[in-house]
């Protein structure tokens, strides 16, 4: 645990880069494999706007990661933030409570305010728009939406009191997971029940992604399955009846264009409908 804390402590961008295209093409290739839904969409052509977006993702974070580590490095100093003030205790356990508390306030908290909060909703709109979702959906961000997130996890480095080794290793396991979860891949539903008592498996993350109410308001989490159980976020749902959008946004055109989707948060707020 110590060399994992270690290497992550000071991983070289090129690594970072490798684990984002890696975690791509590997579920990616899965996704040819054992498909969840065998869907006649061009696979190339849907991914463009989703690859801009997460090159943009990554033209806001990068200048801004800076902020991170002077964060955490203050809450360290200072022994600030709750796993600094809990009893001494294993290192496994140590780097484990930061990750999750971080997935709490940085994933699970972000996304449940921009599901509550209109303004935010309609900037978060543009990753729930996407009518074929697949692994590269994962970092389908509005630049908007990566400032907020971003905000988000600068909280979280400093109420959590994270080391930078645990908030490295914590996000790079984010960018995973998301790739994991989002990838259009079919496992075996006891497999997938049983990992979604731990894990965001993919078939709970998918049925956030069906296109009404109230499926879209649950299961917020990105890495642990245990918030949206624990807050009573949770649902399930048969795969095959998941119809992926937005309901009130259902241009499959608009949500396929790079000028549409960077314009989305700017259109009136249209209220969502409730399935019956």
């Amino acid at each position: 645990m110590e060399q994992l804390i270690s290497y992550f402590e000071s991983i070289p961008s090129w690594h970072r880069s490798l684990i984002l295209v890696g975690g791509i093409t590997f579920f990616w290739i899965l996704e040819g494999i054992v498909p969840l839904f065998n869907v006649p969409y061009k696979k190339w052509r849907h991914s463009v706007p989703n690859f801009f977006f997460t090159l943009t993702t990554i033209i806001v974070n990068f200048p801004l990661a800076f902020l991170l580590l002077k964060s955490s490095d203050w809450a360290v100093e200072n022994q600030f933030g709750i796993i600094n003030w809990l009893p001494e205790m294993p290192l496994w356990l140590y780097v484990l409570l930061g990750v999750m508390l971080l997935d709490l306030i940085g994933a699970y908290a972000a996304h449940w305010v921009e599901h509550k909060v209109k303004p935010l909703w309609m900037v978060h709109l543009v990753h729930h728009s996407d009518h074929n979702v697949d692994t590269t959906t994962a970092n389908r961000h509005h630049p908007l939406e990566s400032l907020i997130r971003y905000a988000f996890t600068l909280a979280g480095v400093v109420i959590v009191g994270a080391p930078i080794g645990i908030i490295m290793l914590y996000q790079s396991l984010s960018v995973v997971f998301s790739q994991f979860n989002h990838a259009n891949i079919r496992l075996p539903r006891k497999v997938d029940n049983a990992i979604s008592w731990f894990i965001v498996s993919p078939d709970m993350h998918k049925v956030h992604h069906h296109y009404q109410l109230p499926y879209t308001d649950s299961n917020y989490g990105n890495i642990f399955s245990i918030w949206d159980r624990l807050f009573g976020t949770y649902m399930s749902m048969d795969p095959k009846n998941i119809v992926y959008g937005v309901d009130t946004f259902p241009d499959e055109k608009e949500n396929s264009s790079i000028k549409g989707l960077l314009k989305q948060p700017f259109h009136k707020y249209r209220r969502p409908t409730t399935e019956g």
